[in-house]
């Protein structure tokens, strides 16, 4: 149940890091998008606590579990200041301390940063479905099912479920893809009342944010959403980033239609360009993808700056 912090998951999956001399904070880890660093000076310990990690969004993008050499402009930036939106229109605990210089962050990063509980994170990523699509439509074809919990025949890509659901996937290591597993593994994983805790506070996130989203002319299909342990409060609290493009897909509700693949706020023109001719990439090899075109980055970064300008009201600059 322990969050690990070492710095070597980074290395091993080959990620392009480019982690920052912040004075006082020392880097622990690195993930797919995020870089974690420790207090160490005496001062900045009295200031937000010694049982705390800044937590800094770079402009690293991933596909198809790769970490890109390319990055995308400003995304660090867009995702923090999308999940501190975010917290503060779900009435559910979550891990942040501060977000501003005047909190404590280092002005070099500020605006992609924030100060964080360190939590025990639990060892599952809490997905909530709304509607049907991606690995949960694979699912359903072959079975009828997603995470083995039955749905009506005959939906399609991008059905509405009569009722959200909780799909939760079990973490792996960066570089790794996600597995599907059902919630009775999740009771062998964290005992039943932990078990019901993160299902119930799933699903009360995504119907809070669904509902937010569809006011604002956005269909939130799923979400993935961390939580974990706060020794200091002895409560399960929310984690990581929440409802970002990264960890959540977001569909323009002018544009859904039933029956097809709907265009996200998201990474969808890398995905695109990955697995076109004019990439020249085999998803299938070692190789890792090539560097992004000027214009993938570019329209990657607008998708990015529409989503939360669309759901927030604010205007990116």
């Amino acid at each position: 149940m322990t969050e690990n912090y070492e710095t070597g998951n980074a290395a091993k999956a080959g990620l392009h890091t480019k982690t920052l001399d912040l004075p006082g904070w020392q880097h622990v880890y690195s993930g797919k998008v995020r870089d974690l660093y420790e207090p160490v000076d005496e001062s900045i310990r009295q200031q937000v606590g010694q049982d705390c990690v800044l937590v800094v969004a770079s402009d690293r993008i991933s596909a198809f579990d790769h970490v890109l050499a390319s990055e995308i402009p400003d995304k660090g930036r867009i995702l923090t200041q999308l999940s501190l939106w975010w917290f503060d229109q779900l009435d559910v605990v979550h891990h942040v301390l501060a977000s501003t210089v005047e909190g404590g962050v280092p002005a070099e990063v500020e605006g992609r940063a924030m100060i964080c509980k360190k939590l025990d994170m639990f060892p599952v990523e809490c997905i909530a479905r709304g509607y049907l699509t991606g690995s949960g439509l694979l699912e359903y074809n072959a079975s009828g099912t997603v995470c083995e919990i039955p749905l009506p025949p005959g939906l399609v890509d991008g059905s509405r479920l009569d009722k959200a659901i909780f799909t939760p996937s079990a973490k792996a290591e960066v570089g790794e893809h996600d597995e599907n597993i059902t919630y009775d593994d999740v009771v062998a994983m964290v005992g039943d009342d932990i078990a019901a805790r993160l299902s119930e506070l799933t699903l009360k996130i995504y119907t809070t944010a669904e509902k937010i989203a569809q006011e604002r002319g956005i269909i939130l299909a799923d979400t993935k959403v961390e939580f974990g342990y706060d020794a200091v409060s002895g409560g399960i609290t929310l984690g990581d980033e929440v409802l970002t493009p990264d960890s959540s897909r977001f569909w323009d509700a002018a544009t859904y239609q039933p029956g097809q693949a709907q265009p996200s706020y998201d990474k969808q023109y890398v995905r695109d360009w990955l697995t076109s001719a004019e990439s020249g990439w085999d998803r299938k090899s070692d190789t890792p993808p090539p560097a992004l075109p000027e214009d993938v980055i570019g329209r990657t970064r607008s998708r990015y700056v529409e989503a939360y300008e669309k759901l927030t009201g604010k205007t990116f600059s």
